[in-house]
């Protein structure tokens, strides 16, 4: 393989998503999609054996998720360089993956030559912002209004598994916690939103951006 090779994992649990990416970017001379995968898990344990340049992963997925992967990979690869593209828009989540660690950060609109651009970016180790979304979002941080914001990095995680559905003994098994740890935090971050019942806190996911309903 080529040294200036870009080489890629693609991380999204739709197929049809990752062939169209896997296309786009095969065409490019100078990057190859090395590994696929449809699941933050798998991306994990094979992380280490693949070595790619660039990790191209979806935010919502069913299993760990985004966030948690971003978590992992970090831990086991400090110099890693990950790419997320999802379908949200809203400033607390770029601001949550950002901080989780992600170098950029790229909207499922976009266009094929911005995917590339950003790839090209986060491989060279810049960091990249969507296009689409307003400048100020390159310093989006958790201080502002939203009061999703007062969330600890644990509390955020189990706050958006809830939302998309997930149990408590789902997200236990998923993050390596004790159901009842998880039933802590639960009551935590409901306490700090002011939450009564899982309605209202999908409600909020939805309305803050988290969620797509």
């Amino acid at each position: 393989m080529p040294k200036d090779l870009i080489t890629v994992m693609l991380v999204d649990d739709h197929p049809v998503v990752r062939d169209g990416y896997s296309r786009i970017l095969e065409r490019q001379p100078d990057i190859s999609v090395v590994a696929e995968m449809d699941n933050g898990e798998s991306a994990y344990m094979q992380y280490a054996e693949v070595n790619p340049d660039v990790v191209v992963l979806d935010i919502n997925m069913p299993g760990i998720g985004g966030l948690e992967t971003i978590r992992r990979l970090r831990a086991k690869d400090s110099k890693v360089k990950i790419l997320v593209f999802t379908m949200h828009d809203s400033k607390i989540m770029v601001a949550r993956t950002l901080e989780a660690g992600a170098s950029g950060y790229l909207m499922k609109s976009s266009t094929a030559g911005e995917m590339i651009e950003a790839v090209r970016q986060v491989s060279s180790g810049k960091s990249y912002l969507d296009h689409e979304l307003p400048a100020d979002y390159k310093q989006a941080t958790l201080a502002d209004n939203d009061p999703i914001t007062v969330l600890t990095k644990r509390e955020f995680q189990i706050f958006c598994a809830l939302a998309e559905g997930q149990s408590v003994n789902e997200i236990a098994q998923l993050i390596f916690i004790s159901p009842k740890t998880v039933g802590v935090h639960q009551t935590n971050l409901m306490n700090k939103l002011n939450l009564k019942n899982s309605a209202e806190l999908t409600h909020l996911a939805i309305q803050s951006g988290i969620v797509v309903a």
